[in-house]
C-alpha cells in the first residue's frame, strides 16, 4: 500500500461533508470549522489527487464526475471506519457485536420477541439491526450477517436454510361476517390487500384452489406486512399473511384465519453471512440459534 498517497482523515471528512451539502459553509457549520478551513482541505485534496472535485459556478459548488465517483467511495470508507471504530470500542469490555441486516416485519414480529433467549445465553453479545429489503454487497456495508427471504443466491456469501413460509387468508371478524367469508369463492369477492413485493400472491392462491384469477390484482397495496396486518385489523379487507407475523392478532381475536388452506411461497428464509465471517464465533452461534428456533415444533413455519 502506498501510504504516502493516502489523504488525511480530516481532508476526507471535510470533502464528504462539502459534497453531501454541496456547500462549504454548511460543511463548516457541521464540522465546527471555518469555511476557509474547509476550502483549504478540499484544495489540498484536489492537489493530491490531481483532479478537480468541485466546479464553482455563480457562487455555487457542484461535484465534477470525478468528485461524485470519489464521494461515493469516501462515504463508504468513512461509514465502514466509523462502524469498525464503534465495534472496537464496544468490545473493549469483552462485548461481542453482531450487526445484522433484517427484514422489518420479520424482525419486529418474530425475531425481536425471541431475541432475549439468545442474549440470555450470550450475555456478552450485542445485536444491532439495520433494515435491508434486498440483497446487498457485504463489502460495501458494515454488516456481519443478514436474514434474507428468497432464493439462496448471494455472491460472496454463505446461505444457510432457516425455513419455508406458508401464507393464509386472514381478516378481522367484522370483515369475515360482513362479507360472509366462509369459503374460497366468497373470499374472491371481498376487498383484497396486497404485499407490494408479492404482486401475484392472490392470483396464485386462487389458481391453487381452482378459482378464476380475474380480479385477483384489485385492492390496496402495502410495502410491509406490518401495514397489511393493521389494514386487516381496521376492516379494510382480506390479506394473505404468514401466521408467524400475526401471532398476537390471532391470539387476541383481532384477526382470524378464513381457511386452513395455505399457499406455499415457494421461497424460504435464509441466514446469510460473508465468507470472511465463516470463522466468527458470534455469527456461527447466532445462526445455530436461528435454525433451532425456526425448527421447533411450536414455530409457526411450514416444515422444510
Amino acid at each position: 500500500m502506498a501510504r504516502d498517497l493516502l489523504p488525511s482523515i480530516g481532508a476526507l471528512v471535510a470533502f464528504e461533508s462539502a459534497a453531501r451539502h454541496l456547500s462549504f459553509s454548511r460543511a463548516a457549520a457541521e464540522l465546527h470549522l471555518t469555511q476557509g478551513a474547509i476550502s483549504r482541505q478540499v484544495r489540498e485534496l484536489e492537489t493530491r489527487l490531481g483532479v478537480p472535485l468541485f466546479e464553482r459556478i455563480s457562487q455555487r459548488v457542484f461535484l465534477t464526475d470525478a468528485g461524485e465517483a470519489y464521494r461515493q467511495e469516501v462515504t463508504r470508507i468513512l461509514a465502514n471506519l466509523s462502524a469498525a471504530t464503534e465495534r472496537t470500542m464496544a468490545s473493549a469490555s469483552g462485548a461481542e457485536v453482531l450487526n445484522l441486516a433484517v427484514l422489518p416485519t420479520f424482525a419486529a414480529r418474530w425475531l425481536v420477541p425471541r431475541l432475549p433467549k439468545f442474549l440470555a445465553d450470550h450475555p456478552q453479545a450485542t445485536v444491532n439491526f439495520a433494515v435491508r429489503n434486498e440483497p446487498f454487497s457485504f463489502a460495501d456495508a458494515s454488516l456481519d450477517a443478514a436474514i434474507h427471504f428468497g432464493e439462496p443466491t448471494w455472491p460472496g456469501a454463505v446461505c444457510e436454510f432457516l425455513c419455508t413460509e406458508e401464507v393464509y387468508p386472514i381478516a378481522s371478524p367484522a370483515t369475515r361476517d360482513r362479507f360472509g367469508l366462509d369459503d374460497a369463492a366468497a373470499i374472491a369477492q371481498a376487498p383484497l390487500l396486497h404485499q407490494s413485493s408479492r404482486p401475484t400472491a392472490w392470483a396464485d392462491w386462487f389458481a391453487a384452489g381452482g378459482l378464476p384469477t380475474a380480479g385477483s390484482y384489485r385492492g390496496s397495496r402495502f410495502d410491509q406486512f406490518s401495514m397489511i396486518a393493521e389494514a386487516a385489523v381496521a376492516d379494510m379487507g382480506v390479506a394473505l399473511m404468514p401466521r408467524f407475523m400475526i401471532e398476537a392478532e390471532l391470539a387476541s381475536g383481532r384477526l382470524v384465519l378464513l381457511t386452513e388452506r395455505p399457499l406455499g411461497a415457494g421461497k424460504a428464509y435464509w441466514f446469510v453471512y460473508p465468507e470472511a465471517r465463516v470463522r466468527s464465533r458470534l455469527v456461527r452461534a447466532f445462526g445455530e440459534w436461528l435454525k433451532a428456533e425456526t425448527a421447533t415444533p411450536a414455530a409457526p413455519f411450514a416444515s422444510a
